[in-house]
């Protein structure tokens, strides 16, 4: 099956029932089918082809639905683009990919035709909200005009779907070749995981240029027959609102955004009788925040493991069953987890090392990166690059990034196991505890930390916390005190960033090197 054929069961299914609910506006299953052949023909019309890639540079709205299922339908690939990356961004994505085709708003125009020059196979520009035709772009509203019946272009499950480019943590951005298999799988193991259906609507609060959105708010409830609410992004004002209004059912979102809704007042003044289940992904979740959360909302938090390169998610805490909280569950249902050392063998249990994955949702590979490609995919297993371990019964921790691993003096210091102390803090919003280049010990242990609005902690407070609750040799050494934290799209702390702007201010080499990383 493609993601094609998903869209029109399932219309078949559920014509005039509600699948997109965004603001005041409400879109049928019927509807979206139609959207999505109108905006297909009219690309074909244009000169896409199968094959061809498409960038979608949109932030959170209808449009980007539309298109991004108006493109699979004709077979091209996807290619979403973060909406804030400046030109210089965008243009490296778009060359990058071979994009023959970008759907975006007047608001990039200027961008777009700042990086046209340097993007050789860039033909078709298609702005939204712009009737006019101009010399080079093509109106959205075109697109429109054309024929609601289903394009004539044979599709297969292995063909490629979307090309999504990673965070770029080190060095340029990559692009994640996932196919309609990998995304049909994913979607599939995300309803089973979580039990949906059609009675459930998905509040989607996170970009819709990332897979997790695209996965778990957009095709698991498509795959379920249930629907999903838009919103244009997070807005700790708007949330419960919305919440309430649209009786949503689940919503997924990252820590910080349980941190936040933590510390909302009056959360009890809402009737959030309908929300079933809450899914966080894409970092590790502080324990802390988590039975803060549960807590107060009285809501089921589902927490789960995965990377793009997986296509969405690996692992999650089981619905039904036990749960260990602070643990990233168990892999998902035809997919396999193990821990593997530096020579690819599983260690005891307990024992730390890299998590690597097998399944259908494993990416294709690399675009036009066959080296990164070969690094990540040994023996149909997905080497993820993140830390972690298996305990007797086959559950799965969490302690970081290979990169983010903190070597003090020759000893292995896991952030996110100190990250963990300081959350229990009563005066600690966020925290993020990262190794900073040293002369002595090769590399010192340094916290981050937000304070909670009202809350002081002097340095010696900080310091005696730390030295009562964690092993000397991981005790932080350094505090740094920050209003906020550089966060990705997603909300994910970015903490090569804190890093670099640290050593910068400091006059210290980020990239000096006094202990070998394994």
């Amino acid at each position: 099956m493609t993601l094609r054929e998903l869209l029109e069961q399932k219309t078949q299914k559920y014509p005039q029932k509600t699948f997109l609910y965004f603001k005041e506006l409400r879109v049928s299953y019927k509807q979206m089918d139609e959207l999505a052949n109108r905006i297909g023909n009219g690309l074909r019309a244009i000169g896409v082809q199968k094959g061809d890639k498409v960038c979608l540079l949109l932030p959170n709205c209808p449009e980007f639905i539309h298109s991004w299922f108006g493109a699979l339908k004709i077979g091209a690939v996807t290619v979403p683009i973060n909406p804030m990356f400046k030109a210089d961004e965008i243009q490296y994505i778009v060359d990058n990919s071979d994009a023959a085709t970008i759907i975006t708003l007047p608001r990039f125009k200027e961008a777009i035709q700042k990086i046209k020059p340097q993007c050789s196979k860039l033909k078709n520009i298609i702005m939204i909200g712009q009737e006019k035709e101009e010399e080079g772009i093509t109106p959205f509203s075109r697109l429109l005009d054309s024929p609601s019946s289903p394009p004539d272009v044979r599709l297969g499950e292995q063909d490629d779907a979307a090309i999504i480019y990673t965070s770029g943590t080190t060095g340029y951005p990559k692009g994640v070749i996932l196919t309609h298999k990998n995304y049909l799988t994913n979607a599939y193991q995300l309803v089973q995981a979580a039990k949906m259906t059609e009675k459930d609507n998905f509040l989607c609060i996170l970009p819709l240029f990332h897979v997790n959105a695209q996965i778990v708010t957009t095709l698991s409830p498509l795959y379920a027959g249930g629907s999903m609410t838009l919103l244009e992004g997070f807005s700790p004002k708007e949330f419960l609102p919305a919440l309430s209004k649209y009786k949503a059912t689940a919503f997924s979102g990252v820590p910080t955004v349980y941190a936040i809704l933590n510390s909302l007042p009056n959360a009890e003044s809402f009737d959030l009788s309908s929300l079933r289940f809450c899914i966080c992904g894409a970092a590790p979740m502080p324990v802390e925040v988590f039975q803060t959360f549960e807590k107060k909302y009285k809501a089921f938090i589902l927490e789960g493991y995965g990377l793009s390169e997986g296509t969405c998610a690996s692992s999650v805490n089981p619905l039904e069953g036990k749960r260990k909280i602070g643990s990233i569950g168990v892999p998902l249902v035809a997919q396999d987890m193990k821990i593997v050392d530096d020579n690819g063998k599983e260690p005891p249990s307990g024992q730390v090392g890299e998590i690597v994955v097998k399944g259908e949702n494993v990416m294709k590979g690399y675009y036009k990166n066959p080296t990164a490609t070969k690094e990540a995919l040994k023996g149909a297993w997905l080497h993820t690059g993140d830390l972690g371990y298996k305990d007797e019964e086959g559950y799965f921790f969490i302690v970081g990034r290979k990169k983010e691993m903190i070597i003090r003096g020759g000893e292995n210091i896991y952030p996110k196991e100190i990250e963990e102390v300081l959350y229990k803090h009563p005066a600690i919003q966020e925290a993020a505890v990262v190794g900073i280049p040293d002369k002595m010990w090769g590399e010192e242990v340094t916290a981050f930390i937000v304070l909670k609005e009202g809350k002081s902690l002097p340095e010696p407070e900080f310091f005696a916390y730390c030295k009562e609750h964690v092993a000397d040799f991981k005790c932080p050494r350094k505090l740094v005190y920050r209003q906020s934290f550089p966060k990705t799209a997603t909300g994910k702390i970015q903490k090569a960033k804190i890093i670099e702007d640290y050593c910068k201010q400091a006059g210290i080499d980020p990239k000096a090197t006094f202990a070998a990383k394994k």
